[in-house]
């Protein structure tokens, strides 16, 4: 128990150091884009701006003030829990993180948990089966995809299953034109199908390829050929020998690649138009929203970082050696 409260606190204190740095980073890199945000803010009316009415702008959102000042100003309000009012949505940006997260966080879920599964079932099956053609295709599938980008997957689908088959529609969350009210779970899901496919058959790929390296490697070792000897063999021998040694890396590395997956959400969400908040980043970035975008940063960097802590905690409940400090 006091191993896991240290465990808790180090972690809390490197997440503390890890925000601070990404703020100011961040802050820093907003502040010297070429984007304008005044003339992102006003938008096509920015000839009819006086430069009286920009600099009145400047000082709404404390823009004038030098750079030092505006980041102390927005981090004792965001300590306080204020993050600022989004430029673009004129609403708090708390309101729309939390918002846009809901539709991301159910395409993201989706597809981690699919690729988590269909990627370590692949890579056990292909070591199985070492060295024949079964292998040779989940390896083939698992390279090509590696390599293949997320928003170049995301227009293939959308060419062929939307509009040559025209079983999915183009793209959006919803319908067009459908009240809030009257929009079926059925309608949500099928919107998130081609998104949430996206993301899932490229996040297969590295699951798989490191179950299969770890599973060839545990069944090279003595205790597996002593097993063999016994006459174990198939699925009894993966399950009572091979199962845990293989699904521990196999679940670090699922949760460590929140960051990958959250990337990826960003280009698949703009692919296909979902008001998740991949696509408020991106607008955010290219409108010069600087509360919405510092938010969005923040936001991900506790989301990631989340990820990585809980693969370290569910690694601390299974295997006891580290639990007692021991090496693996």
């Amino acid at each position: 128990m006091r191993s896991m409260i240290t465990f808790i606190w180090m972690k809390s204190i490197r997440l503390v150091f890890l925000l601070v740095a990404i703020s100011f980073i961040s802050f820093l890199l907003v502040s010297y884009s070429p984007i304008d945000p005044i003339q992102a803010y006003v938008g096509a009316d920015m000839m009819r701006v006086s430069p009286e009415q920009r600099e009145q702008i400047a000082q709404y959102w404390g823009l004038d003030k030098p750079l030092l000042e505006r980041f102390f100003h927005w981090g004792a309000a965001v300590l306080q829990g204020d993050l600022g009012i989004s430029m673009m949505y004129r609403l708090p940006v708390g309101e729309v993180i939390a918002e846009r997260f809901a539709a991301s966080f159910a395409l993201m879920g989706v597809s981690w948990v699919l690729s988590g599964l269909i990627g370590f079932t692949a890579g056990v099956i292909a070591a199985m089966n070492k060295d024949t053609w079964l292998d040779k295709l989940i390896k083939w599938y698992c390279y090509t995809l590696a390599s293949t980008p997320a928003f170049w997957l995301g227009l293939v689908l959308l060419i062929f299953f939307a509009v040559w088959l025209g079983w999915f529609p183009i793209g959006l969350g919803v319908p067009v034109g459908v009240l809030a009210e009257n929009v079926t779970w059925g309608d949500r899901l099928l919107h998130m199908t081609l998104p949430a496919l996206t993301l899932s058959v490229i996040g297969i790929a590295p699951i798989a390829l490191h179950t299969r390296q770890k599973l060839l490697d545990v069944l090279a070792s003595d205790y597996i050929l002593f097993a063999r000897a016994r006459g174990e063999r198939g699925f009894r021998l993966f399950w009572r020998h091979g199962l845990r040694a293989v699904a521990l890396p196999a679940v670090t590395l699922q949760f460590a690649g929140f960051s990958e997956l959250f990337g990826g959400a960003v280009l698949a969400e703009q692919v296909f138009s979902y008001p998740g908040l991949g696509q408020a980043t991106v607008e955010a970035g290219l409108r010069g929203d600087v509360p919405l975008l510092l938010g969005i940063v923040l936001f991900s960097a506790v989301f990631v970082f989340t990820g990585n802590t809980v693969a370290d905690l569910i690694y601390r409940a299974i295997d006891p050696r580290i639990r007692e400090g021991r090496s693996v």
